[in-house]
């Protein structure tokens, strides 16, 4: 089968299509015949070789820890009724708040049983993979940050895979969306989606516009981190939930919990969300049913076949990608 490893911490050039052995499923393990994989911007992180006090991968390996496809093979103790399923999956080696998330640029990847939720029939396999990681986290967030009606909600990062999915959850919610994002293109997405306000948070000053336009905002999700999140911060008014759990802008926000707390606002990091007891194939569930039923847009910004995953990631450094980005593997049905 082929599989794109990288050969080397480096960059995106480092990644090369191979061919490898067919997994073989072990007790609990089944094989999934891959349609898509998610790209995500750790992967880029674990691919240079950032993230290895984190993430101790060690080269050559297979990037991705999601997919969804077609369960092809099982293992001993494994019901044989997932054989044929369409499902999506965190792979093998991975999973929420350990694991590696390795193995999914694959035509054929190995997952845990126990991790397996079946895709509705309504939901085509390469919108679910935009769902593997964003979606069950958008709803873990979501539910953390108990958006009431009225409330104003900024989201930084807004224009990508898990921000244009809490554009909505806020928004359905009855919150009002302040969406920062850095392009045109991102902003008139968000607004799509339906933000009530945009702001360019290139620019200097972002956040006391935020503030001029809402008086102060109620929950902060900051899918970007570093700097533009300690900046959100900035925006929260006593009583305000401020949920971090993005990366992209150099680290997470640089935020003392207690300072915060001094303020009148909730922090939780990346690390107390993974803690917090969440069920997450439930969220991944009640994601993928939202989709079925029409009530969430999954917004994949761009898709690159298996052989052009340096592409991908080069997007993603780039800052250019628009929602989620995937590898297309297989078909959608």
């Amino acid at each position: 089968m082929r599989v794109v490893e990288a050969k080397e911490f480096g960059g995106p050039e480092v990644l090369t299509v191979t061919e490898a052995p067919a997994p073989v499923p072990g007790r609990g393990e089944v094989v999934v015949k891959v349609a898509a994989a998610d790209v995500m911007f750790l992967d880029t992180l674990m691919r240079s070789g950032w993230a290895r006090d984190f993430f101790p991968a060690v080269p050559p390996f297979v990037p991705g820890g999601a997919v969804t496809g077609v369960v092809e093979a099982a293992g001993p103790d494994v019901d044989p009724v997932w054989i044929g399923q369409r499902v999506a999956t965190d792979t093998a080696a991975s999973g929420i708040g350990g694991g590696l998330p390795i193995g999914g640029y694959a035509e054929l990847a190995l997952a845990k049983a126990e991790s397996l939720v079946a895709v509705p029939d309504e939901v085509d396999l390469h919108s679910a993979a935009g769902l593997v990681h964003d979606g069950r986290t958008a709803f873990a967030v979501a539910d953390l940050a108990a958006v009431q009606p009225g409330e104003w909600v900024l989201i930084t990062g807004a224009a990508g895979g898990l921000g244009t999915l809490l554009v909505q959850l806020a928004r359905a919610a009855g919150g009002r969306v302040v969406a920062a994002a850095s392009s045109p293109a991102k902003r008139e997405l968000a607004q799509r989606l339906g933000a009530q306000a945009v702001v360019d948070y290139t620019e200097p000053g972002w956040a006391e516009r935020v503030r001029e336009l809402t008086g102060g905002v109620q929950v902060v999700f900051d899918g970007a981190g570093g700097e533009l999140g300690s900046a959100a911060l900035a925006t929260a008014t006593p009583g305000a939930r401020f949920l971090g759990y993005g990366n992209a802008a150099s680290g997470f926000a640089p935020i003392d919990p207690e300072a915060a707390a001094a303020q009148g606002v909730t922090v939780l990091s990346l690390m107390d969300i993974t803690r917090a007891g969440i069920d997450w194939h439930a969220t991944l569930r009640r994601s993928l049913a939202d989709a079925a039923a029409g009530r969430l847009e999954v917004v994949i910004g761009q898709t690159f076949p298996l052989e052009e995953a340096a592409a991908a990631h080069e997007a993603i450094a780039a800052r250019s990608a628009i929602g989620r980005t995937l590898l297309t593997v297989g078909s959608a049905d």
